[in-house]
């Protein structure tokens, strides 16, 4: 079966400075992917260039098959795919209601059940209740879940979650983490960076792990031992399909 996602040997970076150096990646439709790795690991920056927002060579990202590396972010938007920023990126002096309202304009081609606004309401009531409140007299929590709706109205195949437990409350965090079985129910995909490593173990369905833009550890979530994990992160390679 063809992937829905998937990288082939993808090499980015910044400027002349490499910071991905051959990432072989593959996400299916309605799967939990998660990205771990110490800090610098590349796990952003993998999430940035299939983004478009690193340049990268066409055949080094695919989606149904078809290279897309190295297209606009616009285009991958088009093409169903979105992120959750870290640091969340809100639009301060607009409200809630007006910040998931933005996502609507850029959306992708309507998927089988779209995500609406009573939809992403229902999957955090609490911004319901903070519709018309600015988005910076939020909690930290409250404005991640306006920063993950605003996502999902952008109707992805896949989304894109960069660190979106960071900095967050124990209780929040598990508010936000109960919720992402509801979008990945219909066929939305999720790859999430995260550096909880029991949390992403616990969330995912398939676990990477990168050490200085190398994939050192890879497979199924629930199969790999923690022993495996804290080697991965000191460079010992492992792999268990």
């Amino acid at each position: 079966m063809t992937p829905l996602l998937s990288t082939h040997g993808l090499i980015a970076g910044y400027g002349d400075m490499r910071a991905l150096h051959g990432i072989d990646l593959t996400v299916n439709s309605g799967e939990t992917v998660a990205l771990i790795g110490a800090n610098g690991a590349g796990k952003s920056t993998l999430l940035r260039a299939i983004m478009g927002l690193l340049p990268v060579a066409p055949e080094m990202i695919r989606l149904d098959g078809q290279p897309v590396g190295g297209r606009a972010p616009h285009r991958m938007v088009r093409e169903g795919l979105a992120i959750v920023p870290e640091g969340r990126r809100l639009f301060t002096g607009m409200s809630v209601e007006e910040n998931l309202r933005v996502a609507s304009e850029h959306a992708a081609k309507p998927v089988a059940e779209p995500w609406t606004l009573e939809r992403v309401f229902a999957l955090f009531p609490i911004l319901r209740e903070k519709a018309r409140t600015p988005v910076e007299n939020l909690s930290g929590g409250q404005q991640q879940m306006v920063s993950i709706g605003r996502g999902l109205l952008a109707q992805p195949r896949i989304l894109l979650c960069d660190e979106i437990s960071l900095g967050l409350a124990p209780k929040v965090v598990r508010e936000i983490y109960a919720a992402l079985p509801e979008i990945t129910a219909n066929g939305t995909a999720l790859v999430l960076v995260e550096q909880d490593v029991g949390l992403a173990q616990r969330a995912s369905h398939r676990l990477y792990c990168l050490l200085e833009g190398r994939v050192t550890l890879h497979g199924t979530s629930g199969e790999i031992s923690r022993d495996a994990i804290s080697a991965a992160y000191f460079g010992a390679s492992h792999a268990l399909d």
